[in-house]
């Protein structure tokens, strides 16, 4: 038995450094489950994130958020966290992956907000990205993806 590629060679768009068009025909079905509640707020404009309320637990809140405390397995509860925060780090995405879904150059942050212990990665929007700048979120209300798109950061 032999193995055939099957389709037309790719097209090459550039070639140092070397990128080609492969392109791809499926898509993938998801469904969100018990992190719902995260989605649906981002188009409200709120930012959800969750936080365990056991009493032998550390108070600590969690985005993105855990539908189940990752210490004691206990179902984790809903709080609205401030929509303000500062860049922890960064960096610049110049050739992205396939289904990369952002224009590039796109500065990608790690974002430090008060209370929260986790450092969730998004996107700056607008600006240039700097250590300890302060921002606040963005969100796609029009025409929302129902994604973590839909969730950016921009200068405060």
């Amino acid at each position: 038995m032999a193995v055939e590629l099957i389709g037309q060679g790719l097209e090459v768009l550039s070639d140092d450094p070397l990128v080609i068009k492969n392109p791809k025909n499926w898509f993938h079905i998801h469904s969100y489950g018990g992190l719902t509640p995260f989605f649906k707020a981002l188009r409200d404009e709120k930012l959800l994130g969750t936080h365990c309320t056991a009493a032998d637990c550390e108070p600590r809140a969690w985005l993105p958020p855990r539908a189940h405390c990752p210490d004691c397995l206990q179902p984790s509860e809903w709080i609205e966290l401030p929509k303000v925060g500062t860049i922890y780090t960064h960096t610049t995405i110049q050739y992205p992956g396939e289904l990369f879904k952002l224009s590039t150059p796109c500065p990608l942050i790690s974002v430090e907000i008060e209370g929260v212990c986790t450092k969730p990665m998004s996107y700056l929007i607008e600006g240039e990205p700097e250590i300890g700048m302060p921002i606040r979120a963005w969100f796609r209300t029009d025409n929302p993806t129902n994604t973590i798109l839909d969730l950016a950061w921009m200068p405060a």
